[in-house]
């Protein structure tokens, strides 16, 4: 179920992102087998796309070299030959192991991919960019159930305070997109860390304090983010000095990285978390000012935020998308918040059988097939926020 639901999540994430259509089919069918016995569909030979033949066998190669070394892998290739794996594809890498693991550890494989690519590139323009983003940030938050939708919350928070601050054009825009990737980072920190039902260890609170580092350096990959890159990675630094990863103080936090701190902050009280539940609308305020007061947060960022709440939740998109009915509306976000059917019933008092009728009927309105699909669909149509405005 969990490979199903990495294949729905990796094609809709690669349509949305704007690439071709063989692309998205491949990953749709990331898990299958030569033999027709993987995962989702269990189509075999011929019909399983060259990608998928290619990059199933070279990623267990790859896993099992790290894991066990070139013999061993060489055996479990051959072994598998014409059931896990295409036996043309088995005999390439076969053929090429020993001169392709040599060329591993010297080269530099991510430039070398990009040189490869044939033309012309698929390039994203600047009207479009923000859609890519918008998908990147949706999966990001499929790391844990607690974070669906937490960061286009905190992209329209920051947008919406941009704005009333006066802020040109161009520098809501960044605050906007940075605020949609600021938590990309998320995806390298275990999510058996994230759910913890306790207050963190010093160990565990290290790993945590990671992500915003992570997020800077994925984005900086990207020359033409680099800008957005310094920015997202702000969003846990405070005035005085005592947030991180870079313990910037003031002096070096622009309006954008105060704003976009202070964004991050109230959508994170507004939700429930493994260790509390969210916070009320006036009792998120009384902390955010309180932070301020503390001289942790920007005292302008947070004022405005907090006077563009009921604007922004004014935007958010309606739950009418697809035709859901009102019920249907409501298990969805029970879906979107990681809850099994006999959950769902219970929250909803109504039998585990009627709710699994409401979960088909979603399914199928969306076009979707697992609850990883059923969770970005949420998270699209604006029923997977994590806060509330009063």
């Amino acid at each position: 179920r969990s490979l199903s639901q990495h294949c729905e999540a990796g094609a809709r994430l690669a349509r949305r992102a704007g690439l071709a259509e063989p692309v998205a089919a491949a990953l749709d069918h990331a898990y299958e087998r030569w033999d027709g016995k993987g995962i989702p569909s269990g189509i075999g030979g011929e019909a399983l796309p060259w990608p998928v033949r290619i990059v199933l066998a070279a990623r267990d190669a790859d896993i099992w070299r790290r894991q066990a070394g070139p013999e061993v892998m060489r055996h479990v290739l051959a072994r598998r030959r014409g059931r896990a794996y295409d036996p043309a594809v088995t005999d390439i890498l076969l053929d090429n192991a020993d001169q392709w693991l040599a060329e591993l550890d010297s080269a530099d494989l991510w430039s070398q991919l990009l040189d490869a690519e044939p033309g012309p590139a698929i390039t994203v323009a600047p009207a479009g960019l923000e859609r890519v983003l918008e998908a990147c940030a949706d999966f990001a938050d499929l790391k844990s159930r607690w974070f669906r939708g937490h960061s286009r919350d905190v992209s329209g928070l920051a947008a919406g305070t941009a704005i009333a601050l006066g802020l040109p054009e161009d520098e809501v825009a960044a605050v906007r997109q940075a605020g949609l990737v600021h938590d990309v980072g998320i995806v390298g920190v275990p999510a058996a860390i994230w759910d913890l039902p306790r207050a963190l260890g010093e160990a565990e609170r290290a790993r945590v304090r990671m992500h915003s580092l992570l997020t800077e350096q994925v984005l900086g990959s990207c020359k033409e983010l680099a800008d957005l890159a310094d920015l997202a990675g702000s969003h846990h630094e405070r005035l005085d000095g005592s947030g991180y990863h870079r313990r910037a103080r003031a002096a070096q936090l622009s309006m954008g990285a105060r704003i976009l701190a202070a964004a991050e902050v109230y959508a994170g009280l507004r939700a429930d978390r493994p260790h509390r539940p969210a916070f009320e609308a006036d009792e998120a305020a009384s902390e955010l000012a309180a932070q301020a007061d503390a001289g942790w947060l920007d005292r302008r960022a947070v004022q405005a935020l907090l006077g563009t709440i009921g604007q922004v939740t004014q935007a958010r998109p309606g739950p009418r998308a697809a035709g859901l009915t009102d019920r249907e509306a409501e298990v969805l976000g029970l879906i979107a918040r990681g809850l099994s059917n006999r959950q769902i019933a219970d929250v909803l008092v109504i039998s585990p059988k009627t709710a699994g009728h409401h979960v088909e009927h979603i399914y199928a309105k969306a076009g979707v097939r697992t609850r990883a699909g059923a969770t970005l669909f949420a998270i699209e149509v604006g029923l997977a926020g994590a806060w509330r405005a009063s």
